[in-house]
């Protein structure tokens, strides 16, 4: 079995993975936001607030960083991304489409009956889908179980956990995030998604998570503080993740929610609320 600590079986499948420029990742982050749109006015519903948020997050994850395969979803050694925030299930269809797991066309089946691309991720049904999600706060300590088991396998793979700051507002994921320190778990990324917002407002106002990146460091992670929007600062970010042993890493990524639209940049009416034909066709004007 390959050993971890020497990184043998991610050397080996450096051909699995795309390595796009930062040119090439903002073009793909703005193709990943109008496919939002798109999806959430064709399905009448949907979250398109917090999937804006996270659009150059997860374009630089699956157009750089992670090691995976669309011909082979299952493969072994491809490393993992857990959308903790499942209610952001249509950025990631869009990156799973762009990336060839499923054809382009079926993201406007998005929460239609029968359609493998539900409200919420279901790993059932949907290629290239890890967890299934539906309540918040749960996303960490899935993927904490896939680091464990990585290391008692011996495998390379890493995992990332892409959780929204509402949901460090639940007591389950600061469970999680003692374990992961507890067991020195270097193999796993958590990214939080810090758009400053949820469904009704501020989270300063609902529940203040500030100073949010100390207190991941309290509970004995490393931590990066960094703009969510800035792709070398991801990127730096993540390597830098990998770079750091004998404990979990993660990355505050400040963003805004429903960037790149105008009208939907830090109003809450969109977090879960899709635009209308007119909004969407703005919209998608805003990102020509």
């Amino acid at each position: 079995m390959p050993n971890p600590s020497k990184g043998s079986s991610r050397s080996a499948a450096a051909s699995n993975r795309f390595n796009f420029s930062t040119a090439e990742l903002r073009e793909s982050a703005r193709r990943l936001r109008r496919h939002v749109i798109t999806m959430t006015a064709t399905a009448g519903s949907g979250h398109p607030g917090g999937s804006l948020s996270a659009a150059d997050i997860v374009s630089a994850l699956y157009f750089r960083i992670l090691r995976h395969d669309c011909k082979n979803p299952r493969w072994p050694d491809r490393d993992r991304f857990i959308l903790s925030k499942g209610h952001a299930a249509p950025i990631l269809y869009a990156a799973l489409a762009e990336t060839g797991y499923f054809p382009v066309t079926e993201l406007a089946t998005l929460r239609k009956l029968d359609s493998r691309l539900q409200g919420h991720t279901d790993a059932r049904v949907t290629p290239g889908v890890e967890m299934s999600s539906g309540s918040l706060g749960m996303g960490l300590s899935f993927a904490i179980g896939i680091a464990l088991a990585a290391r008692l396998d011996f495998k390379a793979h890493r995992t990332y956990a892409l959780l929204s700051d509402g949901e460090c507002e639940e007591g389950q994921t600061w469970e999680a995030a003692l374990s992961a320190a507890q067991f020195k778990l270097d193999n796993i990324t958590a990214i939080v998604d810090c758009n400053g917002m949820q469904l009704t407002g501020w989270t300063r106002d609902i529940m203040n998570l500030e100073p949010l990146t100390e207190k991941w460091r309290i509970f004995g992670w490393h931590t990066i503080d960094i703009d969510g929007h800035d792709f070398d600062q991801i990127l730096s970010a993540c390597q830098e993740a990998q770079d750091t042993k004998g404990k979990p890493s993660v990355i505050v990524a400040r963003t805004i929610k429903g960037k790149g639209v105008s009208f939907m940049e830090n109003n809450p009416v969109f977090h879960g609320k899709a635009p209308t034909a007119e909004e969407a066709e703005r919209a998608l004007q805003e990102l020509e």
